[in-house]
């Protein structure tokens, strides 16, 4: 069992996603755990060509909870400790699930209307029943005002737990001040398009017009931004929980998603989970007063939406959510572009059009898989224009054209390799691509050819803690095609605050080509 302080422990609340129809419904309600507890199995290729596959087990996030953290459920004698019918308290260190489903299912006799806002009343209610269980065990140690909860949500669950925190109308505030975290997986916080189209207010049956947009901006409190901007993956800053304390984990496998007989991935197309677009998974904060955007957390693994190769119940899925609950550093990476130049052959020519792929590729020291993978193939790249890259300014939306987000990576001391060796270290792989150049609207074939890249290498970054609380982090990086296996160029060394951040320059010196800086926002994460 790794060692964590038992300050940042708080009860787990997981809330599934949609059930579409009655039996999918009863089928929910009869799992006690509304599929936290479903594990997975899958294939990976070891490094003897001669041997066969390697099967590799993943336990659940239930399971891992249980025996990585100490974790335990709120299910005691066949009751549930939160029932009328127990007396029984919970300890600080539980996982609950928000089984809303259990008033609808027709398994229960249940008739409530399904609907984000009884959902969200429900966990409001569900918080404060927690709250006093866990506050009634003196073992514990912590009074009403002190106690917070973690909110881990699937698909609709996260909108459930997002109507909650953004509409007053749904919830008791004490409820809503007591989140610390949350954490999303494959949430389509603005909605669910098919075919390209959002799915439309007057498709009542089976609850699908609770993924309308105009409809989740009145569950979620956001008609006015809905009528100026036309989404709602808006959490804006009065809503209380800091954008800080949201992640986004996105699916990018469609293939895997089997769900209509394949009809759902079919209508969801390219750049999805099969369900769910990427570009609706993430949720931004909105300042409406200076109209400043600031992302959530974000991390892109390749799984689809559900099923055996999902995203709940995949290894990437479930080290993001530990790190991001109970890790000790906080990296926020940028790219930062320079200067981009053209083929000769066109360069000079004023109506040019180029679409630059930025991939990103983010693992540990040690692991055998990605904390965040962004790869052109599977349509999960971050993309910008040939005209944005080179035009003076920000964005007519007031954002900095020239500076693209890649994602977030969480480090924790628990998960060192080497415990002798005290550094956390991590490699990072970006590539940038272009896969076509226009020339007056015609696209330009010749000198050209596909898949091929204008920067791709690797840096790995090493941060040492500092041996107390007086002193100093010290962060180290090296780029791979000049010091491989090695991070010895010094970056940085002082204390880690709130706003560190460090630059690393880059430059392909080719044409065509880019130069310009990779961007770490630097931060101890979890401070007392």
């Amino acid at each position: 069992m790794r060692e964590i302080d038992d300050a940042i422990l708080h009860p787990i609340i997981y809330v599934r996603g949609y059930a579409m129809t009655a039996g999918e419904k009863d089928q929910t309600a009869a799992d006690p755990f509304c599929g936290f507890n479903v594990g997975s199995t899958v294939y990976r290729a070891v490094a003897d060509r001669a041997k066969a596959a390697q099967r590799f087990y993943f336990e659940s996030p239930l399971v891992r909870l249980m025996t990585d953290f100490g974790y335990s459920h709120a299910y005691q004698r066949g009751l549930d400790i939160l029932s009328p019918e127990s007396d029984g308290v919970l300890p600080r260190k539980c996982i609950v699930i928000h089984r809303f489903y259990d008033e609808t299912a027709p398994l229960f006799g249940g008739e409530q209307e399904a609907s984000l806002e009884n959902f969200a009343k429900g966990l409001s209610d569900l918080i404060l029943k927690i709250r006093e269980r866990v506050c009634a065990d003196p073992k514990n140690g912590i009074t009403k005002r002190q106690f917070r909860c973690y909110l881990v949500a699937h698909s609709m669950g996260g909108l459930v737990c997002r109507a909650l925190l953004q509409n007053r109308r749904y919830g008791d505030p004490a409820a809503r001040s007591a989140v610390a975290k949350f954490f999303t997986y494959a949430t389509p916080h603005n909605g669910i398009d098919m075919a390209g189209i959002n799915v439309p207010s007057w498709l009542s049956p089976f609850e699908m017009n609770t993924f309308n947009r105009k409809n989740l901006a009145n569950d979620l409190d956001l008609d006015a931004q809905f009528q100026k901007r036309g989404r709602v993956d808006w959490l804006l800053k009065d809503a209380g929980l800091p954008i800080e304390n949201v992640f986004c984990m996105v699916g990018t496998n469609r293939n895997d998603y089997d769900v209509a007989a394949g009809l759902s991935r079919a209508f969801a197309g390219h750049g999805s989970d099969g369900l769910v677009r990427v570009e609706n998974a993430c949720v931004c904060q909105l300042d409406t007063d200076s109209d400043e955007q600031t992302q959530a957390a974000t991390a892109y693994a390749y799984r689809s939406h559900s099923g055996p190769f999902g995203i709940v119940n995949s290894e990437e899925s479930y080290q993001n959510l530990t790190r991001f609950l109970f890790g000790d550093v906080r990296i926020d990476v940028w790219v930062e572009v320079e200067q981009v130049t053209l083929p000769a052959a066109i360069d000079g020519q004023r109506e040019v059009e180029a679409l630059y792929q930025f991939e990103v590729l983010a693992s540990p020291r040690g692991k055998p898989w990605y904390l965040t993978r962004r790869v052109a193939e599977e349509d999960s790249v971050a993309c910008r224009t040939h005209t944005e890259l080179t035009s003076p300014g920000p964005s007519p939306a007031g954002d900095d054209r020239h500076q693209v987000y890649l994602s977030t990576v969480f480090l924790a001391k628990s998960e060192r390799v080497d415990p002798s060796r005290a550094s956390l270290a991590y490699s990072l792989t970006l590539g940038v691509r272009v896969p076509d150049y226009a020339v007056k609207g015609s696209l330009w074939l010749k000198e050209h050819y596909e898949g091929t890249y204008l920067f791709r290498d690797t840096i790995i970054v090493e941060i040492s803690p500092p041996a107390d609380d007086a002193g100093n982090w010290v962060v180290k990086y090296g780029w791979q095609s000049k010091s491989p296996s090695a991070a010895s160029e010094p970056l940085a060394e002082g204390q880690l605050g709130d706003d560190t951040r460090l630059k690393v320059p880059f430059d392909s010196r080719l044409t065509p080509g880019m130069r310009g800086s990779l961007v770490f926002r630097v931060r101890a994460w979890n401070k007392p």
